[in-house]
């Protein structure tokens, strides 16, 4: 078996220990950092928000590399990088809510970085997410991280069975609480650094700001109207609105109002009741199954609409390339553009597979 490994090294604590935990288990490690944008006259200063793909990261991950003993490259991947946030831009504008991370997990961390690791003639790549990879009867089974606070099986659940098989995740099996405690223990530089932000190139967490700078000219205003079809008031763009959003509307209907739907044709936002954002149904297109070859009839799930929503009972229904999924339940904010992930629902640490949320 090759036991080189290629270790995607953001800087932070994860990805430092996962380096330091498959060197001790006798893999032959190299670290790789993937610098995504300009960072050669960002200053080498400890902030308090921690982000990824910095110049101070870049220099944390040299440094954990350095004191755990493994080569160390930075490769440069700000073209590849640029795709993903045309990604997240064009996602607003067409009325959905972008997930990036996810994208970038599919195109370029799990992508990108096993073309290199190929070049190197290394048969694996690892991280520092907190997910578990087995092999089931011939198929690459992805499960939930032990520490379920951690857990980021949502975020991978779009990594097909060529990605799986070349994939270690040596803290699927570890807590976080584990991970700090061994990188003080090696006193490691990124021992006390920070949580990633969720969003790593919108350095303020200011999506609306990004979106302001980067697309300017597609930002136009329109309407914000009620179910009816009534003009309730002007909005700035509709990519400054997502399903669910309460705040910041600028209307007064003597109720609570809520971002209901989004119709990028009409350049409208529709606004409606609590009630009115509930969904009994919704579709799934672009599918990616993990756990079996295909959806050949209805089975009950349990499925997830967005990183922090906790898993609720469905049924989901093969329909064509894409599934219906059907709620015991009505739900509330179901968002076109983030994904719906499906796990067993006799094992619920099983992903059985994923895809995107559609607005029909």
């Amino acid at each position: 078996m090759n036991k080189k490994v290629v270790v995607a090294m953001s800087g932070g604590v994860d990805s430092s220990v996962a380096a330091y935990f498959l060197k001790e288990c006798g893999y032959e490690v190299v670290g790789l950092f993937m610098r995504m944008g300009n960072i050669e006259d960002e200053p080498v200063e400890q902030s308090t928000t921690q982000g990824c793909c910095s110049f101070e990261d870049a220099c944390d991950a040299r440094s954990v590399a350095s004191n755990i003993g493994i080569p160390f490259y930075v490769l440069n991947f700000q073209k590849e990088f640029e795709k993903v946030i045309d990604y997240f831009c064009q996602e607003y504008t067409d009325g959905r809510t972008p997930n990036p991370c996810i994208i970038c997990n599919q195109r370029l961390k799990f992508g990108k970085l096993l073309d290199f690791a190929q070049a190197l003639n290394a048969g694996l790549i690892a991280t520092g997410h907190y997910a578990r990879i087995e092999l089931l009867n011939g198929r690459y089974i992805l499960r939930k991280g032990i520490d379920k606070s951690k857990d980021q099986s949502y975020a991978l659940a779009q990594l097909n069975q060529n990605q799986l098989a070349k994939i270690i995740f040596p803290l699927g099996v570890v807590s976080k609480e584990e991970v700090r405690e061994t990188a003080k223990e090696l006193n490691l530089k990124v021992k006390n650094k920070p949580e990633s932000q969720e969003i790593c190139f919108v350095h303020d967490n200011n999506y609306k700001r990004f979106l302001a700078e980067r697309i300017k000219d597609q930002i136009k205003p329109g309407n914000i109207i009620d179910t009816a079809g009534n003009i309730l008031t002007k909005h700035n763009g509709i990519q400054n609105f997502t399903i669910g959003q309460r705040k910041g509307l600028g209307i007064a209907l003597g109720k609570p109002a809520y971002v209901i739907r989004i119709d990028p044709d009409c350049n409208t936002v529709v606004v409606g009741t609590q009630e009115d954002l509930l969904s009994k149904q919704f579709f799934v297109n672009d599918l990616n199954w993990v756990a079996m070859e295909t959806l050949a009839q209805p089975i009950k799930v349990l499925v997830k609409i967005r990183y922090n929503h906790t898993p609720v009972t469905a049924t989901i229904f093969p329909v064509n390339d894409s599934v219906r999924v059907e709620f015991e339940e009505p739900h509330s904010a179901v968002t076109p553009g983030q994904a719906a992930v499906f796990y067993d629902k006799g094992d619920d640490e099983v992903v059985l597979g994923a895809g995107w949320i559609t607005r029909d």
